[in-house]
């Protein structure tokens, strides 16, 4: 079958797609570019939306991109399986486009913050987590100033009951994100929204160690769709 062809999305405003190209190469897979205003995913086995400020944050963090080109054919693809991950921004994007259920606000300091922190892995079922082991922590970096996960009960609720919380917060709550949610995933396991970055911790001389590489390995072997 040869190496798994994972795209990454870069639009106007994305600063991390660079990272995440390189995330999945260190992973053994091959990276593929994926622009904005084609729509087009090349026949790739899954995909990357990075973090950024795609289209300047203008009207609401990623409600512009929702509906790039690229969206077109993203959203049905994800809704027929393929594996997508969206990343800070990019899981702005995934809820803007309702992939997934939500919405990212405000921090609840209304400040940024940029540092390393910890959390904790709920779901070890998706196509993102299957590395690591139920209730693992790992080290990884937040850097958002709209990163706070908000749903109304019902939804939250149904997130809880469904087992679709991907991660937490797991040293205190740095945003204000309801329960503490850092993460979450769709109901087929396939789609999945997380703020912190992970492809900023996939090394020792890059990052706070190498525990977010596991996002990036997990996929290869989720059982990507033809």
């Amino acid at each position: 079958m040869g190496r798994s062809r994972i795209g990454v999305v870069t639009f106007p405003g994305s600063l991390d797609d660079h990272d995440a190209r390189r995330a999945v190469r260190l992973a053994g897979a091959r990276a593929v570019p994926l622009w904005h205003g084609d729509a087009d995913l090349q026949g790739v086995d899954a995909v990357i939306l990075p973090g950024g400020f795609s289209y300047g944050d203008y009207l609401r963090c990623g409600a512009i991109a929702r509906f790039a080109p690229v969206m077109t054919e993203l959203i049905p693809a994800a809704r027929k399986g393929l594996p997508v991950l969206g990343i800070c921004n990019g899981f702005q994007i995934l809820c803007e486009a309702h992939l997934l259920p939500g919405a990212l606000t405000r921090n609840q300091r209304r400040r940024f913050i940029t540092r390393d922190i910890t959390i904790r892995i709920e779901n070890t079922t998706s196509a993102w987590t299957r590395a690591y082991r139920p209730g693992q922590e790992i080290g990884v970096v937040l850097k958002s100033g709209e990163g706070a996960y908000m749903a109304d009960e019902q939804t939250l609720a149904a997130l809880e009951s469904g087992g679709q919380v991907l991660a937490r917060y797991a040293a205190g709550n740095p945003n204000g994100s309801a329960r503490d949610i850092a993460g979450v995933v769709s109901e087929a396991g396939n789609v999945a929204g997380l703020m912190p970055h992970p492809e900023h911790a996939i090394d020792a001389l890059t990052g706070p160690g190498d525990d977010g590489l596991g996002f990036f390995t997990a996929v290869l072997g989720a059982g990507m769709p033809a």
